[in-house]
């Protein structure tokens, strides 16, 4: 396998993409909060916020996985 650094280039800037992974899971997980609240199942959650952390964790690993393959 060939194993080549990535890096995501911006203005002449060189940015890792697990940056970008942990600010598009950050923003999966609002979204899926916001329908967690707007149907009313946060309510089954005993810790909320353990929960939106474990989530933005998943949503990381899967966008890192296939989004921003190494």
């Amino acid at each position: 396998m060939n194993f080549v650094p990535s890096e995501v280039e911006i203005f002449g800037t060189y940015w890792p993409p697990i940056l970008f992974a942990v600010v598009l899971g950050a923003i999966a997980m609002v979204v899926t909060v916001r329908l967690l609240l707007r149907f009313r199942l946060e309510r089954f959650l005993v810790l909320p916020e353990v929960v939106m952390l474990a989530i933005t964790c998943i949503y990381t690993v899967l966008i890192g996985t296939f989004v921003f393959p190494l």
